[in-house]
């Protein structure tokens, strides 16, 4: 992915929720549903996940509390 959406959210929901939010976000702005998600090595995803449809990658360039969401360039 080289271009996508950098996410903030540094609320105490569970992780997957935060990412599920942003999705929804970048749908509603550039029309198109993001498919790969990269996150920080520390997010872990608790109990009480929710269903979401994007590839999840840890990357160590990604801050915490950050999220970089998009579309696959693949």
């Amino acid at each position: 992915m080289h271009t996508g959406m950098l996410w903030f959210d540094n609320s105490k929901t569970y992780s997957a929720e935060k990412i599920k939010k942003a999705a929804e976000y970048y749908t509603k702005k550039y029309g198109s549903k993001p498919d790969t998600c990269y996150v920080p090595l520390t997010m872990m995803f608790e109990k009480g996940t929710v269903e979401i449809e994007i590839s999840v990658i840890p990357h160590r360039f990604v801050l915490p509390d950050h999220i970089w969401i998009g579309i696959d360039e693949v």
